[in-house]
């Protein structure tokens, strides 16, 4: 099938790729107003969102798939992995940094309890936004996360990927998250198929 259509062939990836997906999410968040909050330089922005993937994809838990210009970051937070707790860390002194690290620790007590599936980052180059690929990444991973019964969660940046995650199953998870003058957060919780059992936060 033609690598337009929402039925994309996915990729997992290892660390041999790792540039690849820096690159698809850099270019997808370039223009992105909560990167543009967190990084208001535009010429250092770039080197600062390649780090803060970097981690993600360092972090043990972590899956990398592609598909085309497309790119996504989970976690699987089976029994005995979670994620790192800003709260408990001090926050550094470069600025950027400073407000990643204020946000991290916003939007850590908001993060479900238990194992789960965690949609960590995912984006679309900006010239291939709507083609379809974004739903490829989607659909390929839920459906895995459906058939082993895992529900997932997310943060979406914007009311445009709050409403593409509604019409994946997502719904909200409480209020949106706001941080000063930073756009609002969306936290988002995806029951797997069939289940329809409360969400519990940490």
């Amino acid at each position: 099938m033609a690598p337009d259509t929402p039925y994309a062939p996915v990729w997992r990836i290892g660390p041999a790729s790792r540039d690849a997906v820096v690159d698809v999410l850099a270019d997808a968040f370039r223009a992105d107003p909560l990167a543009a909050w967190l990084f208001p330089d535009r010429i250092s922005r770039t080197h600062y969102q390649a780090g803060f993937y970097g981690s993600l994809l360092d972090h043990p838990a972590a899956e990398t798939h592609l598909a085309g210009d497309a790119a996504a970051i989970w976690l699987d937070l089976a029994p005995g992995r979670h994620l790192g707790d800003p709260a408990q860390e001090a926050a550094p002194e470069d600025p950027a940094l400073a407000r990643l690290h204020a946000l991290g620790a916003a939007l850590a007590p908001r993060h479900p309890a238990g194992p789960h599936l965690y949609l960590a980052v995912m984006g679309v180059a900006a010239s291939r936004q709507g083609s379809g690929l974004g739903t490829s990444l989607m659909r390929h991973r839920l459906d895995q996360a459906d058939r082993d019964g895992v529900g997932t969660y997310l943060e979406a940046s914007s009311p445009r990927s709050r409403a593409f995650y509604l019409r994946h199953g997502f719904a909200d998870l409480g209020e949106p998250v706001r941080l000063a003058d930073a756009p609002p957060l969306f936290p988002m919780w995806r029951h797997p198929a069939a289940d329809t059992r409360p969400v519990h936060r940490r």
